[in-house]
């Protein structure tokens, strides 16, 4: 087989993605994409970092993406590690082993970066590119938020709150609503005192899983196909009806409802209200969803995003 392929692996807090695709000069066309719902943010302590069961879900996980890099015979692999090995204090023991067992090396970058390459992702789907976007970018540990104008981000944040964190250290709906709010009156601030606002003409990107899942749900698809995802469209008004329907409903009724992966039913709720919270402050009546983000901009990169 002719070598002429990329890869990247996306290792965040809840679900770790690989992509193999070939790169030419209008971007990038998937040759192999696997996800799957480690949830490596479970059990988190500040004392102990990754848990023991979180652990072997992750190493288990690289060592299978390591044997179907193989099979591709791909040489280079931009690996990124995100939120929940870069918070943690064995993160540096983690990388240490899924090295040493998977042949894996995973750069565990900062927010800002993360945010640079969900950009880069994220620009090369959009069927449009409007002057200004804001990118939300809704992860397991944290949220990245970007501001760009004419393809350039010129406000980065990466806000502690993610939908693993949100879902496992606040109980009720109303203490969650209340750290997201604190969270994102800090990020208006921040952005006042740049002297940024958001354009009133600015659309909004989702991107991850809480993005995908609501398209993904809302398309009512039985078979996930990134495909239709890519460039979907969902007002506000149908976002909140989506969540009263799933708030009202058990976690093996909402693994009933077409869309939702199975590993999200719990996290779904976390995400969404991060999601909606965000839309009310900027007043987006809608958002656009893309599948791709992290993934492709490290893919994209060419290796460009290691040390940086």
């Amino acid at each position: 087989m002719k070598n002429d392929l990329c890869a990247a692996v996306d290792f965040g807090t809840n679900t770790a993605r690989l992509l193999i695709a070939r790169r030419g000069e209008h971007g990038i066309t998937p040759v192999h994409v696997e996800r799957e719902i480690i949830r490596l943010g479970g059990g988190f302590t500040d004392e102990k970092g990754i848990s023991d069961e979180a652990w072997l879900r992750g190493q288990a996980c690289l060592r299978r993406f390591s044997a179907l890099l193989s099979r591709y015979d791909v040489a280079v692999v931009n690996a990124s590690a995100t939120s929940a090995v870069r918070d943690a204090v064995n993160g540096a023991a983690f990388v240490a082993e899924a090295l040493a067992e998977s042949g894996i090396t995973l750069t565990v970058i900062d927010g800002e970066r993360e945010a640079r390459l969900t950009l880069a992702g994220v620009l090369s789907c959009l069927d449009s590119q409007p002057e200004s976007l804001v990118i939300l970018d809704v992860g397991g540990g944290s949220t990245e938020f970007v501001l760009s104008r004419g393809g350039v981000p010129v406000f980065i944040r990466s806000m502690p709150i993610g939908v693993v964190r949100l879902t496992e250290g606040f109980p009720s709906h109303d203490e969650m609503l209340a750290r997201v709010a604190a969270v994102i009156g800090a990020l208006e601030h921040d952005l006042s005192a740049a002297g940024l606002t958001v354009p009133v003409d600015a659309e909004l990107v989702g991107t991850a899983g809480t993005a995908t899942t609501i398209a993904a749900v809302h398309l009512e698809m039985d078979d996930y196909d990134y495909r239709k995802v890519n460039n979907a469209t969902v007002s506000r008004i149908d976002i909140g009806t989506l969540f009263t329907r799933l708030s009202g409903m058990t976690l093996p009724e909402r693994l009933a409802v077409k869309g939702l992966e199975k590993g999200r039913e719990d996290l779904i709720i976390a995400g969404m209200l991060i999601l909606m919270a965000v839309m009310d402050r900027f007043t987006f009546g809608r958002m656009k969803v893309s599948d791709f983000g992290l993934l492709e901009g490290l893919a994209l990169s060419g290796g460009e995003y290691e040390g940086k």
